[in-house]
């Protein structure tokens, strides 16, 4: 499962393990609360559900499976999903 993080510190893409967008909601939850700087919550989310950091070498052309937008809580499906086409 491919998530992309979107925020004011910019934006990454993740692997895991595939999970329902419930399931997400509840690990973001999770994180965000064990975050006390919000610029950290892509590493404290992977060390917290096993998820590992894309290098940017490999973004192009991927296919998103839910995008986190740190900025207004909101975890979605994005309309277009390959990363860099949207």
């Amino acid at each position: 499962m491919i998530v992309e993080i979107d925020g004011y510190f910019g934006n990454v893409l993740l692997t895991g393990k595939t999970c329902s967008i419930r399931e997400l909601r509840k690990k973001y939850n999770i994180a965000k609360r064990q975050c006390t700087n919000i610029n950290d919550f892509s590493a404290v989310f992977c060390r917290l559900f096993e998820f590992e950091l894309i290098p940017d070498a490999y973004k192009e052309g991927i296919r998103i499976d839910f995008v986190i937008d740190t900025d207004i809580d909101h975890i979605y499906t994005p309309r277009n999903t390959t990363n860099g086409q949207r």
